[in-house]
């Protein structure tokens, strides 16, 4: 299918696909093994230190082609060129979308709207590192003078999952810093990351790019409230209170003795690489952080750079685009074979779903595809032995990503997990035949009339797609090339789908509908509908 490599247009590429996808709904992927033996040398491949193999998706060498045909008319090589260059690709709001930039290597030219910003990143850069490392040697002290022992950083959404899992992704056994993450707006929250803390030797980093977020506010009033109780009359505590923002009067107003800024070209579930993991600077150390930073660029240097058919971001992009419109699955799960990952999936429920679950155009007209899947998931091998009784025999089939890596812990490859992983992927393929079952049960010496009975129920469908990317240890390096792989697969995907994947109107709405809950509750008037007021009368 060689001709696909010249440009369709939108609706031919998109009709191909699902012509494609309809006709090879039922192709067994065990068997195209057998019919293309370069299979896995095509849909297989190495990015930034980590190994990416599709070899298990649903599509077949032609499925690929049409996939790849479809980036090609909506012209994801010419975005991946404007999201580079800083063009406004953050459409509804007029921005540029330049979190690249904040991993970047000193000196490589990025441009926000034809403005340079790349002196503005390398000054903020240098004054991260120099208030990190001075809280880690102890120059930077609490308002009593002593040493600070433990960060509280305070944020919700993307002010919160991104530094969450870089800090459970790489923080030591035994860290020489605590740093304790502050989101839910439920009190207990607040009080289990403050257990223990010496109010003395705690830094509270408030992130918030408006400032405003009334879960973020609440929290780190309380918290604020918490140090001037605990503290010696007449300490300054502002020198223990730090924001993070786009809004830096806001967060002075508030009374925090030291801001980070940071522009609103950083959207915020993308905002990780820039001062919001201030607190993750803190507790594993510039040299950390700074790798982390590394292994990104590394992800966007091959994101830029390798053609459509050997782009990982691209090529799982089309994968999923493949399952959902082409096939009509519209759930995804992710499996991370690391303990350190745990808090991965819950990342990429925000990554994804927040920034792709649009119902309209980047033009405001309706969307007439499907767009993002729900995403779920859980740490291997955990998952096992919860939800993938419904990936292998429920009636729907769920695409699953697998993130396996050979190295989890100091004492060496765990090969348990391992095996545990692949068995996974290999199953969801190959399934188990009612014959397979029947006999398997016979030469156990089960009776015939119980082999019969029993035989349906272990019956596995097979036929289930899956991706696996490996790594060999969670680095730095890994874990940061890990979370860009995923910033720019969705991103390919939103041009693909043609939505907006940098605004998020859809979490304003409740926001607002919770102020009028809140004057009512408070005795105020509001317009609320009976249910809602039946429930919040039994609550109150």
């Amino acid at each position: 299918m060689d001709d696909l490599r010249s440009i369709l247009s939108r609706d031919e590429a998109w009709a191909l696909l699902e012509g494609l996808a309809a006709r090879d709904k039922e192709a067994l992927i065990v068997e195209q093994f057998e019919r293309d033996p370069d299979r896995l040398d095509a849909m297989s491949l190495t990015a930034a230190g980590l190994f990416v193999d599709l070899s298990k998706q649903s599509w077949t060498r032609e499925g690929l082609d049409a996939s790849l045909a479809l980036a090609r008319a909506c012209r994801v090589e010419e975005s991946r060129q404007s999201l580079f260059a800083g063009e406004p690709v953050n459409t509804t709001e007029g921005r540029a979308v330049l979190h690249p930039a904040l991993r970047a290597a000193r000196g490589k030219p990025f441009k926000a709207l034809g403005q340079s910003i790349s002196e503005e990143v390398c000054v903020q850069r240098e004054a991260l590192k120099a208030f990190a490392t001075g809280v880690r040697n102890g120059s930077i002290t609490g308002a009593t003078g002593k040493a600070i022992t433990a960060v509280v950083h305070i944020g919700i959404g993307g002010s919160d999952l991104g530094p969450r899992v870089v800090w459970e992704g790489l923080r030591p056994r035994l860290p020489e810093f605590q740093v304790r993450f502050v989101a839910n707006i439920d009190p207990a929250d607040r009080q289990e990351a403050l257990a223990g803390l010496d109010p003395e030797t705690t830094l509270v980093i408030i992130v918030s790019k408006t400032f405003t977020t009334l879960e973020t506010l609440a929290n780190a009033t309380a918290v604020r409230d918490w140090l001037r109780s605990e503290l010696p009359a007449g300490a300054e505590i502002e020198k223990q209170i730090v924001g993070v923002t786009a809004a830096p009067e806001l967060a002075e107003a508030f009374g925090c003795h030291r801001t980070f800024t940071f522009s609103d070209w950083v959207g915020g579930r993308f905002s990780l690489w820039s001062p919001v993991s201030l607190s993750c600077a803190i507790g594993l150390g510039w040299d950390v952080f700074e790798a982390l930073l590394q292994g990104a660029e590394a992800m966007d240097v091959h994101f830029r750079s390798a053609a459509l058919e050997r782009n990982a971001p691209v090529l799982m992009a089309l994968a999923q685009i493949y399952n959902v419109n082409g096939l009509g699955r519209t759930a995804r799960s992710v499996a991370p074979y690391a303990y350190v990952l745990r808090r991965f999936p819950a990342y990429l429920q925000q990554l994804e779903m927040e920034s792709n679950g649009k119902q309209v155009t980047r033009d405001g007209h309706p969307i007439d595809h499907l767009t993002c899947p729900v995403i779920f998931g859980e740490v291997g091998s955990n998952g096992q032995h919860a939800f993938f009784q419904q990936l292998h025999q429920g009636p729907q089939i769920v695409p699953t990503e697998f993130i396996v890596v050979r190295q989890t812990h100091d004492d060496g490859p765990e090969q348990k997990l391992w095996a545990n992983a692949l068995a996974q992927s290999r199953a969801l393929m190959v399934g188990h035949s009612t014959a397979a079952a029947y006999v398997e049960m016979i030469s156990q010496g089960l009776p015939e009339n119980e082999a019969v009975r029993l035989a349906p129920h272990k019956t596995f469908p097979g036929n289930r797609p899956s991706t696996t990317i490996v790594m060999d240890s969670v680095t730095p390096h890994t874990l940061g090339a890990l979370i860009a792989l995923y910033e720019h697969k969705t991103f390919v995907e939103g041009v693909i789908w043609d939505v907006n994947s940098f605004d998020q109107w859809g979490v304003e709405l409740g926001k607002s509908m919770a102020r009028s809950v809140l004057t009512v509750a408070g005795g105020g008037e509001a317009s609320l509908d009976p249910s809602t007021l039946a429930l919040l009368d039994k609550l109150k």
